[in-house]
Formats: structure tokens, C-alpha cells, sequence
């Protein structure tokens, strides 16, 4: 098996679910001519041709709602975001639209539909291109949304997202799509709702996604060192998200430190640290911690910009913290 890079990963994902299903189809600006902004549908517009290929104007609002219009006919829409932050141009269309229409409907329509895309904090992108909007999208009615990590992952849940029968939110990091790692031959798919038992550990456990997986195995030594043993866990759903495997997870530490590049306020850790205290407060020996981004927008500067995300020396230090009970 040949490594493969994340951003290949999921160009075969795309190329291979577009050869077993006719009713797949990729739209979104510089997809077809240009292969897409990080070079994932690349070679798809000469194999598949302009109809199931199709660049876009720079109109969010309207290539989405024609989505959310192919998808109500049965076909199978993969919208590109060229970044993940313009999807707020977008709100609507995948708020009331996509994510409601199936309970709107009365279960007359179905949306099977994957918007994806790239999106996080590190390559100086400046505030309006280093966003994070998995939490604006938690909230809403009707959507699955998903973090990949890995090329291994990224690939087997892209195919799972183009099957599944609800619109999936598909979120890619800048900084991931260079990632390699040696993938199966053989097709295989990976679980939409389920999190990822990173390292088995008994003393603290670490909720994770995305890139602040990497982050955090990065710290994994230090912590290590310290003579503890974390369990890491990368949620991947971030919505539904797999309280099973956390909550097998607390009853075997008791302890939670809750890593996320999204912002601190209302984040996605402000959401499972409230779930975590319904389900599972009587399991906990400490308040849960968290490690989020700072609540401002994200600077250009790269030194700057660096500050402002969790990074591992500080999960070091939390672990160490909450170990020695100084939380």
C-alpha cells in the first residue's frame, strides 16, 4: 500500500462514489477546470464532464439552494466551500432548507447531500478565512456534521457522507490536507456517529477533533512523562456525538479535559461539557476543563495567529493540573 495524502484521500473518495452512483454530482467554485482550492476534485471535470462537475459563480447562496433543489429530486449534490467560512453567505439555504425540509415536508423529501470543504486556524488566511463554524451549524435541526483527521478517515467518512440520506457538513482542516498515510486497497467505509478510542489510557481522558488531534498526540509524551496515561479520543461526529464511547471512557478515568480549535464561547466542548454533566456527573472526580481558542477573531500575523489556538505544551499543563487536583 502506497501512503496517500488527505487531499487525495478525498479526491478518491469523490472519484469513486461518482463511478458507483450516476446520481453524484460536485458543484462549487474552480472545482472543474481549476480541480478545487486544495486540489480535491482535480481530474474529475475531464473524467465526468461539465454536468456532474459544474463551476460555479461566486454565489453561495444560490449553488447551495440548487443543491438543496437537486438533492429533493433524488440526485446526490457534493457542494464545495473554496472555503468554509463563505458558507455563512449560505446560512439559509442550509439551515431552513436542507436541514429542515425533510420535517417541513412531513417525510415527503430526503436531502442527500455533502457540503464540504476547508476551514481552521494556521496558514495566515487572516479572520474571515480562518474560521471555525462547526459550532454555528450544531444548533441546527436535521444536520450530521463530521471533522476528518486523518487521510484514513477522511476517506471512508466522505463516502459514508455521499451514501447517507441527510445532509451531511463536512469539515476539512488547511493544515491536514498534506498528511499522508498508507490506505486499504480494498474499499471500506467509515461510521458517520461514532468517535475514534485514539490511545487507550486510564487516567484522564481527552476529547479531541480534527486538528487538535495532532496537537494533543503531540503532548501525549509530555503528559507521559509525568508518569500519566491519557486515553485520546477523537470525536470525528461532531453532531450526533458518540456519548457511548465517552462515557465508557469517564467511567474508566473520571477525569475530562476537552481539547477544540473552535472558539471557548459556545463552542462545541461548551456543548458536550453540559451533556456530560446530565449524563454523567456522578462519574466525574473533577470538573470537566477545557482548552479553546481564544473568543477573538484570528490574526494575520503568524505569531499572533499561533497564540490565539490551544497548543501542546498547554495541554501538558492542564493534564498535570487536573492529575495533581489544582483545578
Amino acid at each position: 500500500m502506497a501512503e496517500t495524502l488527505l487531499f487525495n484521500a478525498l479526491r478518491e473518495a469523490v472519484d469513486e462514489e461518482m463511478g458507483r452512483d450516476e446520481t453524484v454530482f460536485v458543484l462549487g467554485e474552480d472545482v472543474g477546470h481549476y480541480g478545487g482550492s486544495y486540489k480535491v476534485t482535480k481530474g474529475l471535470y475531464e473524467k465526468y464532464g461539465p454536468l456532474r462537475v459544474l463551476d460555479t459563480p461566486i454565489a453561495e447562496n444560490s449553488f447551495t439552494g440548487m443543491a438543496v433543489g437537486a438533492a429533493m429530486t433524488g440526485l446526490r449534490p457534493i457542494v464545495e466551500g473554496m472555503n468554509m467560512g463563505f458558507l455563512l453567505l449560505a446560512f439559509n439555504q442550509i439551515a431552513n432548507n436542507a436541514g429542515m425540509l425533510p420535517y417541513t415536508s412531513g417525510g415527503n423529501y430526503h436531502i442527500p447531500m455533502v457540503i464540504r470543504g476547508p476551514g481552521g486556524v494556521g496558514r495566515q488566511l487572516g479572520a474571515e478565512h480562518s474560521q471555525r463554524l462547526e459550532a454555528y451549524f450544531q444548533a441546527v435541526p436535521g444536520l450530521k456534521i463530521v471533522a476528518c483527521s486523518t487521510p484514513y478517515n477522511a476517506k471512508g467518512l466522505l463516502k459514508s457522507a455521499i451514501r447517507d440520506k441527510n445532509p451531511v457538513l463536512f469539515f476539512e482542516h488547511v493544515l491536514l490536507y498534506n498528511l499522508k498515510e498508507e490506505l486499504p486497497s480494498d474499499e471500506y467505509l467509515v461510521p458517520l456517529d461514532k468517535a475514534d478510542v485514539v490511545r487507550p489510557g486510564k487516567d484522564v481522558t481527552i476529547l479531541t477533533y480534527s486538528r487538535m488531534r495532532h496537537h494533543v498526540l503531540q503532548a501525549v509524551k509530555g503528559i507521559e512523562a509525568q508518569g500519566f496515561d491519557p486515553e485520546v479520543i477523537d470525536l470525528i461526529s461532531l453532531k450526533p456525538i458518540d456519548y457511548d464511547t465517552i462515557g465508557a471512557s469517564i467511567r474508566k478515568t473520571h477525569k475530562v479535559i476537552i481539547v477544540e480549535e473552535c472558539m471557548k464561547t459556545g463552542g462545541i466542548a461548551a456543548e458536550i461539557i453540559a451533556s456530560i454533566n446530565d449524563r454523567f456527573f456522578d462519574e466525574l472526580d473533577a470538573p470537566v476543563m477545557r482548552l479553546s481558542s481564544q473568543d477573538i477573531p484570528t490574526p494575520y500575523n503568524g505569531r499572533l495567529e499561533s497564540l490565539t489556538i490551544v497548543q501542546p505544551k498547554q495541554i501538558v499543563e492542564a493534564v498535570e493540573k487536573m492529575m495533581l487536583a489544582r483545578v
